[in-house]
């Protein structure tokens, strides 16, 4: 049995005062990869900004190992253990790979043999600037500058964004790593959802702002029609659903 690391108790959040995530509950857990997933809109970076202390809470509580977040800023969640990979990799381009790591992350330290053990083509790369990157290695120094901070939750938005699916199929197993060798928790959010399932040990559905249940990974990648509904906006139910025809999901059709 996994010890809580992250509790997302039934919280509500937006923008200007707008809710986007109306009720968003879920949990992850020592050494394990929850994958949330949705629909474009379903509230799923929203309900990531929020963990990490982005946006203020309408209602509900966000627990980190059992300590509630409430009066904590991005900054001090940072300092306890959260790392927020965002959507867009973040990195900046005029600096070499080298110079992002002795950046201060949020008043800590980075340890950049880290990032070097798990991506080693970032160490040959350390004096090339951001800029030059192809995306994937973009990525790699994003992801890479995260993990340098031995966070206890790694949240992960869109790992994959303009990234081609054999340049994931090679990133994602880095954070299945990460999650078996430092027992850490890492809760994503990723449109390539058949690779993200490969890795995860459950998923929650959210659609419409409002999250529809946790299912095992295994249930998720044996049951389609779960995955469909939720993309659909349909209520989610414990049964098989039959779709006539395959869902586009983001664009693509799911395999």
């Amino acid at each position: 049995m996994t010890t809580s690391v992250l509790e997302v108790d039934h919280i509500a959040t937006g923008y200007s005062g707008s809710p986007v995530v109306r009720d968003a509950h879920l949990s992850v857990g020592s050494g394990e990869v929850v994958v949330l997933l949705g629909a474009n809109g379903a509230g799923k970076t929203t309900t990531l900004r929020a963990i990490s202390g982005l946006l203020r809470l309408q209602k509900g509580a966000i627990r980190l190992n059992g300590r509630d977040l409430a009066q904590q800023s991005a900054t001090a969640r940072a300092r306890s253990g959260i790392a927020h990979v965002p959507e867009g990799r973040g990195v900046i381009h005029s600096l070499t790979v080298g110079e992002h790591f002795s950046l201060r992350h949020r008043g800590g330290t980075l340890e950049p043999e880290i990032a070097y053990e798990y991506f080693p083509a970032l160490g040959d790369l350390r004096n090339r600037r951001a800029g030059l990157l192809s995306g994937g290695e973009q990525q790699m120094l994003s992801l890479g500058r995260a993990l340098a901070t031995r966070p206890t939750l790694l949240c992960i938005d869109e790992l994959s964004l303009g990234l081609a699916p054999i340049v994931v199929e090679n990133l994602l197993p880095v954070i299945r790593n990460f999650s078996d060798s430092q027992e850490g928790a890492v809760l994503l959010v990723e449109q390539h959802v058949h690779l993200a399932l490969e890795i995860a040990d459950r998923g929650y559905l959210m659609a419409n702002g409002v999250s529809r249940g946790s299912f095992s990974a295994e249930e998720l990648r044996s049951d389609q029609g779960l995955i469909q509904a939720s993309y659909l906006g349909d209520r989610v139910e414990d049964t098989v659903i039959q779709l006539e025809s395959p869902l586009a999901i983001n664009g693509k059709e799911a395999e």
